[in-house]
């Protein structure tokens, strides 16, 4: 099977060493107009790189391409890549640009569409999601927040698609966290949010949210999200009658309340959780990989993905109005 990954930034990179591991048979193709990411790509990956899709497609049979490009330019490339009948992992697009269009052009070609989210793959999400009754009435909390500067400090955060309005970095952290959200305590019935700016970032959008939602079965939940923490923070506190879970965001830091112990007892997940060094702790790889897996599977099986363009339609909505109710 050949796999092209078109953007080779961080992510782009991230995506291909997962697919080396994991299908070392695929032939792998990087596309991007950038020379230097080009080369620096070859140099640490060893694989062929070209500056162009068209150029890619002069010469190869692509099969997939994963499209790590900056959110506002996917919706142009999905429709390329569906026109030439290429199956398509697209990361985070923010916004809702050429979703009809792609959503029909996939299926009129029989080409799988798939839309990463990521969290739906970690070990403790899933943990914490078969956890939770849908019956029974939950409360949470949930902060999530890191100094926009410091996402990635290898360049300014104004050539970063978190630096854009459209692609901000709050908006960014609450596509990444409301679809698992969702999924665990039900559809979104009532919200409420306070939001302003605190920081003297050179952004033209709120860096803070403080946001009340209520879900059809009664649930409740506050979650917070900014780019203004200093420390890179993701704390989660779920509790119902006799039912408690914490997790500050690292594989070793889920805890659930033991009736019978009297207290919080560490939940210990199967797998080894891996981590790259220029990362934070609590941004670990197998869920990338996970993620990956389905959508291969999704291919080689056709089945359909986990989620896809219209959950992330709902989605995008919501953040919509959450963003407009100030």
């Amino acid at each position: 099977m050949n796999i092209l990954v078109i953007g080779l930034g961080s992510m782009g990179k991230r995506r291909i060493r997962l697919i080396q591991k994991l299908y070392p048979d695929f032939l792998i193709i990087g596309v991007d107009s950038r020379e230097d990411r080009r080369k620096e790509t070859v140099r640490q990956l060893n694989i062929t790189c070209m500056d162009s899709i068209d150029n890619v497609r002069k010469i190869y049979k692509v099969d997939i391409a994963f499209v790590c490009t900056a959110p506002l330019s996917h919706s142009q490339i999905i429709t390329e890549c569906l026109r030439n009948r290429w199956n398509v992992f697209t990361e985070l697009n923010l916004v809702a640009d050429g979703y009809e269009r792609n959503m029909e052009l996939a299926s009129k070609n029989k080409c799988k569409l798939f839309l990463s989210s990521t969290f739906l793959y970690r070990e403790e999400i899933c943990y914490i999601r078969s956890k939770v009754d849908y019956n029974q009435k939950w409360n949470y909390i949930y902060h999530i927040g890191q100094y926009l500067p410091d996402w990635h400090p290898w360049e300014n955060y104004k050539d970063f698609f978190i630096g854009n309005r459209k692609t901000n970095g709050c908006r960014e952290i609450m596509a990444i966290e409301l679809p698992w959200i969702i999924k665990t305590f039900g559809d979104i019935t009532e919200t409420h949010v306070i939001a302003d700016k605190i920081t003297r970032l050179n952004i033209d959008y709120n860096d803070n949210y403080m946001i009340q939602l209520k879900h059809a079965n009664g649930s409740k939940g506050i979650l917070v999200v900014d780019v203004v923490s200093p420390a890179a923070v993701r704390k989660l506190e779920i509790y119902s009658e006799n039912r408690y879970i914490i997790w500050d965001g690292t594989p070793d830091s889920l805890y659930e309340y033991d009736k019978d112990a009297d207290g919080l007892v560490q939940v210990k997940l199967s797998s080894e959780a891996e981590h790259r060094e220029e990362y934070r702790a609590f941004v670990v790889e197998n869920a990338y990989q996970n993620e990956i897996c389905d959508f291969m599977n999704t291919v080689i099986n056709d089945k359909e993905p986990q989620y896809g363009f219209q959950q992330d339609l709902e989605i995008l909505k919501l953040i919509d109005k959450l963003e407009a109710q100030q």
